[in-house]
């Protein structure tokens, strides 16, 4: 059975509020961090991209969590989660829109990012590839001549990091 939907009380408008507002904070830092992850893909700095997936990592989780209370609270409201949605409940509260307002902007900012990211790590496995294809044919060269006419295998003798 289909229940109407509640009517929103101040609790509930403030703690839509607080959660956008948390939101708007985390994606805007999110979004640097993409920017950095940019920067650092493109200097080739994979040390420093291995402590930042660490960190974007942490800041999705929390970005999720936020996501997922604002789901549970729209929910126990019966209402749908969309944009219509949140400005219906917070029609009286402009500055709360406005900071939705930036929720989507910063929203749509890093999916952006994180797809010329995307295309930046893909172009570098593709270099990369390329640089292993050319040192696995140098290695599959034709054998050479010892000084008494004998062929050898190229690299003869011990393997590298054997005693």
């Amino acid at each position: 059975m289909n229940r109407a939907p509640a009517v929103p009380t101040p609790a509930d408008q403030q703690r839509l509020a607080l959660l956008i507002e948390a939101e708007a904070i985390q994606l805007g830092e999110f979004v640097a961090l993409l920017e950095r992850e940019e920067a650092l893909l493109t200097s080739g700095d994979t040390d420093a991209l291995l402590a930042l997936t660490q960190d974007k990592n942490e800041r999705y989780r929390r970005l999720q969590r936020l996501s997922d209370d604002r789901v549970l609270l729209l929910g126990r409201l019966g209402r749908v989660t969309s944009d219509a949605t949140i400005r219906e409940l917070l029609a009286d509260l402009p500055r709360v829109l406005a900071r939705w307002d930036e929720v989507i902007g910063l929203a749509r900012q890093a999916g952006e990012r994180n797809a010329i990211n995307g295309k930046l790590i893909l172009e570098r496995m593709a270099h990369n590839q390329a640089a292993l294809s050319v040192l696995l044919a140098a290695a599959d060269q034709p054998p050479l001549y010892d000084a008494e006419g004998h062929t050898r295998a190229v690299g003869g003798g011990r393997m590298l990091g054997s005693a």
